[in-house]
């Protein structure tokens, strides 16, 4: 394999990365030019709020082929365009032949969420201390335990084992269905996962298979009901907007669990709620919180 780089301005990225498609590249990957300096700029905003910018100033794209000669001649095709003239060429290089498998399996390793209980990948054997394991892997949906929101909201999982609270759980925003197979592991009687992504309520039904556990796995409308715990592990943006909705399924001294806050959108969390309850910072890791309330 090979690999041709280029620079392009923000204003040509599109037409090269076309280009290159239409000369036969097995791949195009782009990346911010300024990445890790000063002039790095951020593109994706929170659900619902427009991106900062629809692309970076600069860009490096990386194509692949097969042959150096595919490389080189789509080198000079583009070379050959008008638009070029404000491109750049890098170069074509060798890219080392890698078990790509293995490599991805190794960026994930057993998570874990406290001395017993841990996320374990279907690769790896769980370690000796685990008592309780969610066997799961890296998909298309959100929720691997490797981000400190969803471990946050597995340690609230095993601190309320005993007091009702996994009596009947709604995980709003499944994703992977991480969230719901931990209560139900840890023996909630019923567990609903909704998620308005149809890949996340998939992934969420065959990940509690594997897990030989019951989740009830579909869309907003499967929700009926008051639930002793909601949680809703998105982000600070579409939670603020859910407030009335996910209060609304607490139960007569249910809790209601949030997370994907920043430890700095704390306050504007607790003013969208205040209407409705009392939430409070009930654990932090890495710059991020979970909070809770309960209903009286």
């Amino acid at each position: 394999m090979f690999e041709l780089r280029l620079m392009s301005p923000e204003r040509l990225v599109e037409t090269v990365s076309d280009a290159l498609q239409e000369l036969d590249a097995l791949s195009v990957s782009i990346e911010d030019a300024d990445a890790q300096t000063d002039a790095e700029q951020a593109l994706f905003g929170e659900p619902g709020m427009p991106p900062p910018k629809d692309g970076w100033q600069r860009s490096r794209l990386a194509a692949l082929f097969e042959q150096r000669a595919q490389a080189q001649h789509a080198l000079l095709v583009l070379q050959a365009q008008d638009f070029f003239a404000d491109c750049q060429a890098l170069g074509v290089e060798p890219v080392p032949e890698q078990d790509w498998v293995r490599l991805t399996q190794s960026q994930f390793a057993p998570v874990e969420i406290t001395p017993t209980f841990w996320i374990v990948p279907t690769w790896h054997q769980p370690p000796p201390s685990a008592k309780v394991v969610i066997r799961l892997d890296p998909g298309l949906a959100f929720g691997t335990g490797t981000h400190p929101t969803t471990r946050m909201c597995l340690r609230w999982i095993t601190r309320h084992t005993a007091d009702g609270a996994l009596t009947r759980v709604l995980d709003y925003g499944c994703g992977s269905g991480i969230l719901a197979i931990g209560a139900a592991k840890f023996g909630a009687a019923r567990v609903d996962a909704i998620d308005i992504d149809d890949a996340a309520v998939a992934a969420t039904r065959l990940n509690a298979q594997a897990n030989q556990v019951q989740v009830q796995a579909g869309l907003p409308e499967l929700v009926a009901g008051d639930y002793h715990s909601v949680l809703a592990n998105i982000l600070a943006t579409p939670l603020k907007v859910l407030a009335p909705l996910l209060w609304a399924r607490v139960a007569p001294q249910g809790h209601l669990v949030l997370a994907g806050i920043l430890e700095r959108q704390a306050l504007e969390l607790q003013q969208a709620y205040a209407p409705y309850c009392r939430l409070e910072v009930a654990d932090t890791e890495d710059g991020w919180i979970l909070m809770t309330a309960r209903r009286a």
